[in-house]
């Protein structure tokens, strides 16, 4: 039996990268998906693709930085299909990169709207869609949320913000039946590396291509942690740099994780 089967996940920030990837992933191990991303033609299109495959998955629009939607994509996942049980807070902005004393305010307060606030939206919808049983919540977190990189300052400053948010829900959820992990997923070949490469700013921007990692191996972290054998782990940041994590999420180690 499918590890996963019976269970109803939810991916905010699945219309492409490793939220797509992650979408995959849980479908794979036997999860019925909701796939939801700004762009509802660009998730539909990854929906339609999982399904073309014999997976079970669904696409609803939505906008992290609007609390409404964020509900109304979740609640309206539990109303679909009977229970949500897994909740993903992928969506991320990793504009302005540019120095602190030139960095626009108004692209500045939309990266911390996206990537702080997007992921209380996210964990409160959670949160209120879950049954007595309690559900799994992962944020996506990022080496940024600890080292200060060059251009960074809305990334580094709102990774570091959504972390403490994790661990202060975790403070508050403990004994409860809800786990909740945050996870980086290294440097991953995207199209947000790719902003990153064209920008030219931090270390990140130099690391050679064939070093970034495919976007399904951190996805296959995150459906693993869905699993009750992850239950230890709950309530801290993991990274794919671990190699303990990545034994126990049967990750190869035939290849360099950075």
């Amino acid at each position: 039996m499918a590890p996963l089967a019976g269970r109803v996940s939810v991916v905010l920030g699945a219309s492409q990268g490793i939220g797509a990837a992650i979408a995959r992933e849980l479908a794979r191990d036997g999860a019925t998906v909701m796939l939801c991303a700004r762009r509802l033609d660009a998730v539909e299109a990854v929906a339609a693709g999982l399904r073309r495959d014999g997976l079970d998955a669904a696409a609803t629009v939505c906008d992290v930085t609007d609390p409404a939607s964020v509900g109304a994509a979740v609640a309206g996942a539990a109303a679909r299909f009977g229970r949500v049980d897994h909740v993903v807070n992928n969506a991320g902005r990793i504009d302005p990169i540019a120095p602190l004393s030139t960095a626009d305010p108004a692209a500045w307060a939309e990266a911390l709207r996206v990537n702080l606030l997007g992921t209380l939206h996210g964990m409160q919808a959670a949160l209120r869609a879950f049954g007595p049983a309690g559900g799994v919540i992962v944020n996506l977190s990022s080496g940024a949320a600890h080292a200060p990189l060059e251009g960074w300052s809305a990334y580094c400053a709102s990774k570091a913000a959504a972390l403490m948010l994790m661990q202060v829900a975790a403070v508050e959820l403990t004994g409860g039946p809800v786990r909740l992990y945050a996870f980086q997923p290294g440097a991953v070949d995207t199209g947000m590396l790719d902003t990153v490469r064209a920008a030219g700013m931090g270390y990140v921007a130099r690391l050679p291509r064939a070093d970034l990692l495919p976007p399904d191996l951190p996805a296959r972290v995150v459906a693993w942690l869905m699993r009750d054998e992850a239950a230890d782990l709950s309530g801290r940041e993991l990274s794919i740099r671990d190699p303990a994590l990545r034994a126990r999420a049967g990750l190869p180690e035939d290849r360099r994780y950075v």
